[in-house]
């Protein structure tokens, strides 16, 4: 145990295509961030500005793995989204800087508990637990920017029991990736493998145990998980 109470938590880390495992600080993700699945949520695109919530690092399920159906939902949801993986950090950045900042993409699954959500919406409670419960992160291996460049478009798809449920392209996300890196540091400062998470697009829905997700973006590795 050394220095500590008890043993200290191991660190969680996303495989790296051709580099060494990618170690994951924090996890942020980006509210409503797609005109269609913000409207398909009750808001306004045209007038919100980007909100931000948080899941832990023990939230990450590896790519291939089960995701087990978690307690306290009848209503668990897919989500798919781009995931921006970051190596460098700061304060207040300038959208400028921002790309220079990025170790690489991964394709992620921002999993939901949905009724747990409406409910503390409805009672102005917060939604914490609708979204960062156990496994709630399913990530593929990280594509390093120095193969596939800087992402701003690309089909995202996700598909269940291969049925087409979201299909749309990254480009058109409300909030681009510099400008989400440059809100949140004006905020919190970013850090050296922090995870952002930029939102999904409509066609969100539930999923059921032996469901299996296939969800894709145009060159990076496919997420695969099966519901258990």
């Amino acid at each position: 145990m050394g220095d500590y109470a008890f043993a200290e938590a191991e660190i969680v880390s996303l495989l790296s295509m051709s580099t060494r495992p990618f170690p994951v600080r924090r996890i942020f993700c980006v509210g409503q961030n797609y005109r269609d699945h913000a409207k398909e949520m009750g808001s306004n695109p045209e007038t919100e500005e980007p909100f931000f919530f948080m899941k832990p690092p023990g939230a990450i399920l590896q790519n291939g793995e089960t995701m087990p159906y978690p307690p306290g939902t009848n209503e668990l949801h897919h989500e798919v989204e781009l995931v921006v993986a970051l190596n460098m950090g700061g304060k207040d950045i300038p959208p400028e800087k921002v790309n220079d900042m990025i170790f690489g993409y991964a394709v992620g699954l921002d999993m939901t508990k949905r009724d747990v959500q409406r409910e503390a919406k409805a009672k102005g409670r917060p939604w914490e637990m609708s979204k960062a419960f156990d496994f709630s992160a399913p990530c593929s291996s990280i594509s390093p920017e120095m193969y596939t460049g800087i992402i701003t478009k690309g089909k995202i798809q996700l598909k269940v029991n291969g049925e087409l449920r979201q299909n749309s392209d990254v480009s058109e996300m409300i909030w681009d990736v510099p400008h989400i890196v440059h809100y949140l540091s004006k905020q919190v400062e970013i850090l050296p493998g922090d995870l952002i998470f930029t939102g999904t697009p409509a066609g969100v829905g539930p999923v059921v145990k032996g469901d299996k997700i296939e969800a894709t973006i145009s060159g990076l590795e496919p997420l695969i998980i099966e519901i258990g």
